[in-house]
């Protein structure tokens, strides 16, 4: 079950498609965060989702919002994925331990060994203030993070 609005926002430090190392805890007290973790690069699904992102980058991506989008795929795929798509913001590796972070906000599904797609937008303090999770199959509508971010 995903975490629930209004609760903190578990600490996670992942690697990025270019190996950086990416805290939640870098952005606390700085800017809010859209966390979005999805299945896995290269699908059709996630790929049409984070080109929507990507389309739109500066709703998610500004002086007052980081975007962080997560999957179980290593630092490698994520890294041509990325530069294929054009994605210019940060696909952290939930890769090993698998799936340590997409288990600790609750939407790792164990059966098929990969997260669901869940959103979670954390305010600047670390606290989540909205929240949705579909199922594999369902893409989510980032017209929904926009106006969770502009209720902050």
């Amino acid at each position: 079950m995903a975490i629930e609005v209004g609760t903190k926002a578990p600490e996670f430090e992942l690697k990025d498609n270019h190996g950086r190392t990416v805290r939640l805890s870098d952005f606390r007290g700085e800017k809010n965060v859209v966390l979005l973790f999805y299945p896995f690069a290269f699908t059709g699904v996630c790929t049409g989702e984070l080109r929507e992102l990507r389309d739109d980058l500066q709703a998610f991506v500004n002086d007052d919002t980081e975007l962080l989008a997560v999957s179980n795929d290593s630092i490698h795929t994520l890294r041509v994925f990325g530069d294929q798509e054009g994605l210019e913001f940060p696909l952290l590796s939930d890769f090993w331990p698998h799936g340590a972070a997409s288990r600790a906000y609750g939407v790792f599904d164990e059966e098929k060994g990969c997260a669901v797609r869940g959103t979670f937008v954390i305010d600047k303090e670390g606290v989540v203030r909205w929240t949705v999770v579909n199922a594999l199959p369902d893409a989510r509508d980032p017209r929904d993070y926009v106006k969770a971010l502009e209720a902050l």
